[in-house]
């Protein structure tokens, strides 16, 4: 789940690559959690955010404001000697990297997310790597190879999580008792919110798969804007900056109202300040560490905690039912990410090994060149 944030996390490692040391095969996993832990309290503040009437764009604006102000020391600190002025051409790709990132992706998910709820939402956040693989085979940046293992099983995963959100979308079933309490935040919440916005299944539904397919070509554009301009935490601090200010934009023309931007001292500006800190600035340090060390599909691996957490705090204090339908569909789903990112660490794996054999001692510098163009834009960090 790793979101958004605006940022492209892009590691030379990749598991086996470098040597793991004993502390990190603690301080990984639990750095992982942590970014899981999060995005869950993120999905749920911006949830409750938006059900007490803010606007997706003004969050949006001034979390991509937050996150460009949290970034920005680390790419003084970092790459303080690197060009920090880029010219025409990167300004162009920032900004179009800005709008798929944070005005398609990140403002299409906020829509979807008040019209649903969290539990589903997040289901569509764990779509993203399957979506990300369907558009780069499509744009063919990417072959999916049917007669290998590797393939079969990402074909397999492909097919599981297609599976199991049409069982969460259509299939309702029983509603099914849980023993923790629930509505623990609703009564705080319940007045403020319009059952016509909150509970437009199927413009939220529309909204969320609009946002997959943002997420999956921002990624696909990271890698373009990843070599014109490799600056990574300058492009990130000059992306969110560039999407605060589209999203200004945006949200000044669908409403006028000016009292909309007024940030008092409560829920929301606290999710604004949490969701540009940690999910932008935290979250982004944590994972590039990981893809650095055990390579990109290494953050993907913990998804999983974040659907089963978020359908538990969801209903706790929220008070979102629970039914058959969603449970049976949420399992299909990390199934098939599970099957879908164990073929695509095997075909990285295979990229590696033939990328280095081919092109031998003298020429292993190519050889992540190789693999980025392999794996295209399935860096989901």
């Amino acid at each position: 789940m790793a979101d958004e944030g605006g940022a492209k996390v892009s590691g030379g490692g990749s598991g086996g690559c470098k040597a793991v040391f004993p502390a990190e095969s603690v301080m990984l996993p639990a750095s992982m959690v942590l970014v899981q832990l999060f995005s869950i309290v993120l999905v749920l503040l911006s949830k409750l955010a938006l059900n007490t009437g803010m606007q997706p764009f003004v969050l949006l604006a001034y979390r991509n404001l937050i996150g460009a102000a949290a970034v920005a020391p680390l790419a003084f600190f970092f790459e303080r000697k690197a060009k920090k002025v880029p010219n025409l051409v990167e300004c162009g790709w920032i900004t179009i990297n800005a709008t798929f990132g944070v005005i398609l992706a990140m403002g299409l998910y906020y829509y979807g997310l008040r019209g649903t709820n969290a539990t589903y939402s997040v289901i569509f956040l764990n779509l993203i790597p399957i979506v990300t693989s369907l558009v780069a085979i499509a744009l063919r940046a990417e072959k999916l190879a049917f007669t290998s293992w590797p393939g079969k099983m990402k074909l397999l995963g492909i097919l599981a999580c297609v599976g199991g959100t049409m069982v969460v979308t259509l299939y309702k079933g029983k509603m099914l008792r849980h023993p923790w309490p629930s509505h623990l935040l609703r009564p705080h919440t319940h007045a403020a919110a319009t059952p016509a916005v909150h509970h437009n299944m199927v413009a939220g539904t529309l909204f969320l798969c609009g946002s997959c397919l943002g997420y999956a070509f921002w990624f696909i554009i990271q890698v373009r804007l990843a070599k014109v301009f490799p600056s990574r935490y300058w492009a990130t601090t000059l992306t969110c900056l560039s999407g605060s200010l589209q999203a200004f934009v945006i949200g000044i023309l669908i409403d006028h109202d000016t009292s909309a931007w007024r940030l008092k001292w409560d829920l929301k500006l606290f999710t604004v300040i949490y969701s540009g800190v940690f999910n932008t600035g935290v979250a982004f340090i944590l994972m590039s560490w990981a893809v650095k060390r055990r390579g990109p599909i290494y953050p993907s691996m913990f998804n999983s905690l974040a659907m089963v957490a978020t359908v538990i705090m969801d209903s706790a204090l929220l008070g979102t039912s629970i039914f058959l339908g969603s449970i049976l569909g949420t399992l299909l789903v990390i199934v098939g990410l599970y099957a879908f990112l164990w073929g695509k660490g095997k075909e990285l794996q295979e990229a590696m090994a033939a990328a280095k054999n081919a092109s031998g001692k003298e020429e292993t510098g190519d050889c992540g060149e190789h693999v980025e163009q392999h794996r295209g834009g399935d860096e989901l960090a």
